[in-house]
């Protein structure tokens, strides 16, 4: 068992069903933090986690929003608040997957994708109102904003705009010893992913240090460290967390 150095702080994770969302909320409970375990359509996962959590010593609470619907955010953070009484953490790590070349990306395509990213933006609005002084906020990309990939071209431009928006943020917060960072994951492996070709998956592999795709931990502790105090200098950062893939 790690120090409980989150102990009584509360952390908001969108996505926090399955894959990197789920791998966070279990290590920020580790570290002390309640958890508010966002879900959009997996409820039961959700209940399972939230189950999981309390069988372990922590506390954690399930709120169902869509971040792609402005009206959902507000309400997020209305529950946490009514739940545990302040807010400290958020991560953001909802998601959607949508690959395909610009020439066969549909416009019904790129609207879910950007829909998403619209929603990531007014998260953080609310959040720079909401989080406490000294809080943390933390967004999830894609380390295809770095490392491009045939068929990502609306997808790798959904999560840059999230990235240049944290950039931003983290100067208009610093003043309150908020912390605005991003990480960048690698291939991880995580329901997003299994639709790979096992050619896919392969080359992903080859190209890491480690001759392996991530796992939801490696990025989960990453997560950890910049909500944590050690991570109280670094800010405005983007993190890249690929096992050291190269293109």
């Amino acid at each position: 068992m790690s120090e409980r150095h989150l102990n009584g702080k509360v952390a908001i994770v969108t996505g926090a069903a399955r894959g990197i969302g789920r791998a966070t909320a279990l290590r920020l409970a580790k570290d002390g933090a309640l958890l508010v375990l966002n879900y959009v359509a997996n409820e039961s996962a959700a209940r399972e986690l939230q189950a999981l959590i309390r069988a372990q010593g922590g506390e954690a609470v399930v709120v169902r929003a869509d971040v792609s619907v402005l009206s959902d955010i507000p309400r997020l953070f209305d529950e946490a608040n009514d739940q545990f009484g302040n807010i400290d953490i958020l991560v953001n790590n909802a998601g959607v997957s949508g690959r395909g070349a610009v020439s066969n990306t549909s416009e019904e395509t790129y609207d879910r994708l950007f829909a998403l990213t619209k929603g990531v933006f007014f998260t953080l609005q609310t959040a720079a109102e909401r989080v406490a002084d000294g809080g943390r906020i933390i967004s999830v990309s894609t380390g295809l904003t770095r490392n491009w990939a045939v068929g990502a071209a609306a997808y790798a431009g959904s999560k840059a705009a999230i990235e240049q928006f944290s950039r931003s943020l983290s100067k208009d917060l610093g003043a309150r010893a908020v912390t605005v960072n991003v990480v960048l994951p690698g291939v991880i492996e995580t329901d997003m992913t299994s639709v790979m070709s096992p050619q896919m998956k392969e080359h992903a592999r080859s190209q890491t240090s480690f001759g392996r795709l991530g796992r939801p931990e490696d990025i989960a502790d990453v997560v950890a460290f910049l909500a944590s105090d050690d991570a109280r200098w670094v800010t405005g950062q983007l993190i890249v967390a690929n096992g050291g893939s190269t293109p």
